[in-house]
């Protein structure tokens, strides 16, 4: 009798505790998860801080890049063709017409040598923002005129392969892939002490891809992404601009047999429609 009246006495006690320890464990769930929430919040709030100061850190660079591109420009035409048109108008004075007939010719010739110096130097400052072999040509040959003047130096060997670049990418796709292929070869030839460099492409459904392969002193991902936020490495942050104007992506490694370095371009390819 007294061992019924125990137990009648203790079940009670344990649903009750029982009942206790799940409020306890529910209560403890409901906090963790709120807790976790907000660790998952803030982590979400600094990254998106992250990103918006590298957004900000990579248009910086782009203005900058395109800022000096602007005032290189302007000195070029302020220090070289300035001087070069006062000279030819110098020769093309008023006075001109008073003068001897062999005086007028003689003028009217050194005002011609002197315009058609200024008219060279202004094809090539135009050629430095567009050069003609890209334009006319396409990527491949732009490249291969690239390294056919960096082999003349016998400093470097350096070669292109295109694998299948049978139809051009848009003008403005092909400059920024160029300029892009440009500064990391520049890079190359600055940093690295290479003996080599090499590019090769191909196409991957839509995909443009450029591999720049070398053998000196390089870069990994996780070294170009830390200069990319620091203040200096302003042909880095010129890089990167380019890439997330072409939407496509950019990635520094070493070789597994830590023989060379490799950058590769992964590009979303724009072909140019020719009509017919």
């Amino acid at each position: 009798m007294t061992k019924t009246v125990l137990l009648d006495i203790d079940t009670p006690s344990i649903l009750l505790l029982g009942s206790a320890g799940m409020l306890v464990l529910a209560v403890g769930l409901v906090v963790f998860i709120v807790f976790h929430q907000r660790k998952v919040t803030r982590y979400q709030m600094q990254l998106q801080k992250m990103e918006e100061e590298q957004q900000k850190i990579l248009l910086n660079a782009s203005i900058r890049w395109q800022e000096e591109e602007r005032q290189r420009i302007a000195a070029d035409l302020h220090d070289d063709a300035g001087p070069l048109l006062a000279t030819a108008r110098l020769y093309l004075n008023e006075n001109l017409i008073h003068q001897e007939v062999s005086v007028q010719l003689q003028s009217i010739f050194n005002a011609k040598q002197i315009i058609d110096d200024t008219i060279q130097l202004i094809r090539n400052i135009s050629h430095s923002l567009m050069p003609p072999t890209l334009k006319n040509f396409g990527l491949e040959s732009a490249v291969n005129d690239l390294f056919q003047k960096m082999n003349g130096s016998g400093a470097i060997y350096a070669s292109s392969k295109f694998h299948n670049y049978r139809e051009r990418l848009k003008p403005e796709q092909e400059l920024l892939i160029f300029r892009v292929i440009q500064e990391l070869v520049n890079n190359i030839l600055k940093h690295s002490n290479s003996s080599f460099i090499r590019v090769t492409q191909n196409c991957y459904e839509d995909k443009f891809i450029v591999f720049i392969q070398h053998d000196g002193k390089g870069l990994t991902q996780p070294e170009f992404e830390k200069l990319n936020r620091s203040s200096t490495g302003l042909g880095l942050k010129n890089i990167q601009s380019r890439m997330r104007v072409l939407h496509g992506n950019i990635n520094f490694e070493k070789d597994s047999s830590n023989t060379f370095f490799k950058v590769t371009l992964e590009i979303e390819a724009e072909k140019e429609f020719i009509e017919e």
